[in-house]
């Protein structure tokens, strides 16, 4: 039952039939109340400069698109870097440090399944998840960190930062804010923010199958699966949990043994949830190119900050 009503509210968000287009409607009335409070929040956040350069990769829709791998290629430029996010789905509460230079400090039920791709993904990097980014930040910095990503922090309007929004290439058939649709703030902050990123612009996104077998299934918990179809093999079948399900080897195991599959094909968020099982694991390897103009955007604010500091 919770995982129909998960996949209804995504398809009433971003693909809706008439009735949900019907509802999307009559909602109205609160999306604007909506839409003043996180307006008010904006307008009156007086941004506090955190002693350290900040980079927020964020954007304006709810769920995923693409802002852990893209954060991942931004880190791989630097050194002393430091991510900082909340750690979604996680099974703990409060600051965490996940990984100090590729050295892992908990299991992925307490760091949440980003932050431990994170940390398995960036050896060189500092990766903390804690729901008051503030302290994250200055946590970072006591650890050594020069610069600090905020992974999904363009919310935080408390925090002075260098806001990084990604656009993806799908076109959505509405633009409302929640809960009549599924942005979180208007589509005019486009034009407020520091950088725009748009999709297969500024940066692409490039697929490989990492132990590929001859049957597989996929299988992933992300939010909006569709956008994999493009790098799926053909004819291969797929089965979608809810974004950060926490999987059951045995239920793997129950989906290998049901489609006569030789082994499970997942996202690398996926994977860390699954490193342990006695199961065959494909992965589908995500590495984003970024354009030149995003890298020299934020070399320049990196040395402006040095400027000013």
């Amino acid at each position: 039952m919770k995982n129909r009503l998960y996949f209804w509210v995504e398809r009433y968000l971003f693909s809706p039939n008439t009735i949900q287009k019907v509802l999307s409607i009559l909602l109205l009335p609160i999306t604007f109340l909506y839409c003043i409070v996180v307006w008010a929040k904006r307008k009156f956040a007086k941004p506090e400069n955190q002693g350290v350069v900040v980079i927020s990769v964020g954007n304006l829709i709810v769920g995923g698109s693409g802002k852990t791998p893209f954060t991942i290629a931004l880190a791989r430029e630097f050194r002393d870097v430091a991510i900082v996010l909340r750690g979604y789905g996680r099974q703990s509460k409060g600051l965490i440090v996940v990984s100090q230079y590729g050295v892992i400090m908990c299991d992925v039920k307490r760091s949440g399944d980003e932050a431990m791709l994170l940390a398995t993904s960036l050896p060189q990097a500092t990766i903390i998840v804690s729901e008051d980014r503030k302290k994250g930040i200055q946590k970072a910095k006591k650890l050594g960190a020069k610069i600090v990503i905020l992974d999904d922090g363009y919310s935080k309007a408390g925090i002075e930062k260098f806001d990084i929004l990604l656009k993806p290439s799908m076109i959505f058939e509405n633009s409302f804010c929640l809960p009549s649709g599924p942005f979180r703030e208007s589509v005019s902050n486009y034009k407020k923010v520091d950088m725009v990123a748009v999709e297969n612009v500024d940066f692409t996104r490039d697929v490989t199958i990492i132990n590929p077998t001859k049957r597989m299934v996929l299988v992933t918990a992300i939010s909006k699966p569709q956008r994999l179809e493009k790098f799926l093999p053909p004819f291969i079948e797929r089965i979608y949990f809810p974004d950060h399900y926490q999987f059951q080897e045995r239920e793997l195991a129950k989906i290998l043994r049901e489609y006569n599959a030789d082994s499970i094909l997942t996202t690398q968020k996926d994977a860390v949830k699954m490193k342990n099982f006695r199961i065959d694991i494909s992965v589908l390897e995500l590495d984003i190119i970024l354009s030149p103009r995003i890298l020299q955007e934020v070399n320049k604010y990196i040395a402006n900050f040095a400027k000013i500091s």
